[in-house]
This record gives structure tokens, C-alpha cells and sequence, in this order.
């Protein structure tokens, strides 16, 4: 194995490894609520960051009082909360993927911005035993919208950062941990996937 030869992948949760509950879940609050989905989705985007909730400065009901502020949403927190955690379906195909990593040798590690829902998820499906480290922005004090996390976790790990290959689907953080020097692919879908992890890391059996 090269020096530079990746040894771990680190996967994103939300729109990665489960389907994007909290994206849909706030379609969904919104459509009930006769808002407009994609403009709501935006306020409580911009509300979990700025409550400090997803970095693990501010509480869930910092973060459901901005989004009243912002959108004037009227609603019962529990559910509006259920609408969201029951939509991240974990992708058993993904899960897979993990399984099969692990087995060839590889560190993998989830690397997620999500508040402490993340740990009532893993409390609910036990995913986080498929890996190795997992590390949320909840806990971390700070998300992958600065770029010196993507160092952090790869200092942990006892990795140089080309050694570390990051999926995403979102475009701005695989364009975040290319700038730190690690390898990055965009989630487009699981087959997708499959595809350019097999080419990435010259593995054309990753399923077994």
C-alpha cells in the first residue's frame, strides 16, 4: 500500500447513508402547514446553525423558536421532530458498502453535521457499530462549513489527508475537504457510488 493510498472513507449521513429525513421532513411539515416547502426548508436550514443547535450551542428548542421567528410556523414540537426522524431510512445498500470496507481492511467513519438527533437514530437502527469513528457536529463544537474540521478528523483518525476519501452530497463540502487535501466524491446515487468507490480504490468486488 503507497504512502498516500487511502485507508479510510468517510461517509455523510443525511442524503448518504439514510435518505435526507431532515430535508424531507420539513417538506412535509411545510405542505401540512401550507407553506412553501423548498422556502421553508431554507429558514430552518439557516435556523439550526444559527441557533448553535447542530454545533451543540443551543437546544432543539432554540432551534423550533427560530423557525417560528423566521417562518411562523405553528405546530407541536414532538411531532414536527417524528415528521423528520422517521423520514432518515437508513439505505441498506450503503450499509452494505460499510460492511464490505470494513471487511477489506478499510477505517470508516461517519462525518455528519446533525444535533444529538443523530444519537436518538443510532438508539433507534444501531448503525454506528458498522464503523469505526463516528463524529457529528453535535459533539465536535463545530461542522463541515469550516474546513479546518475536515483536519480534525483526519488527525484523529492518524492520517494524512490523502489517505482519507470523503462522500457527500453535497457539492460545497466535497469542494471543502478537496481544499484540506483530501480525496472527495460527490453522492449522486448508491449505484453511482458503488461505481467510483470501486474505481477510487481499485476494488472491484466491493460488494463481497
Amino acid at each position: 500500500m503507497g504512502l498516500y493510498s487511502i485507508r479510510a472513507v468517510l461517509f455523510d449521513f443525511g442524503g448518504v447513508l439514510a435518505e435526507e429525513g431532515f430535508r424531507d421532513g420539513l417538506y412535509a411539515i411545510a405542505r401540512e402547514h401550507g407553506l412553501d416547502p423548498m422556502a421553508f426548508h431554507q429558514a430552518a436550514f439557516e435556523a439550526v446553525y444559527a441557533s448553535g443547535y447542530v454545533l451543540g450551542q443551543g437546544t432543539e428548542g432554540d432551534f423550533w423558536h427560530l423557525v417560528r421567528e423566521k417562518t411562523g410556523l405553528q405546530g407541536d414540537e414532538d411531532g414536527m421532530r417524528q415528521a423528520i426522524l422517521s423520514r432518515f431510512m437508513l439505505r441498506p445498500g450503503m450499509l452494505a458498502v460499510v460492511r464490505a470496507l470494513r471487511k477489506k481492511g478499510y477505517i470508516t467513519a461517519i462525518l455528519s453535521d446533525q444535533s444529538d438527533w443523530l444519537d436518538w437514530l443510532d438508539s433507534q437502527l444501531n448503525f454506528f457499530q458498522l464503523f469505526d469513528k463516528v463524529y457529528n457536529s453535535f459533539h465536535l463544537g463545530k461542522g463541515k462549513r469550516d474546513p479546518s474540521t475536515f483536519d480534525d478528523v483526519v488527525a484523529d483518525l492518524g492520517l494524512v489527508p490523502q489517505q482519507a476519501l470523503f462522500v457527500d452530497d453535497d457539492q460545497r463540502n466535497v469542494e471543502r475537504a478537496h481544499s484540506r487535501g483530501l480525496q472527495a466524491l460527490l453522492f449522486q446515487d448508491e449505484d453511482q457510488c458503488v461505481k467510483d468507490l470501486e474505481a477510487m480504490l481499485d476494488c472491484p468486488m466491493l460488494e463481497g
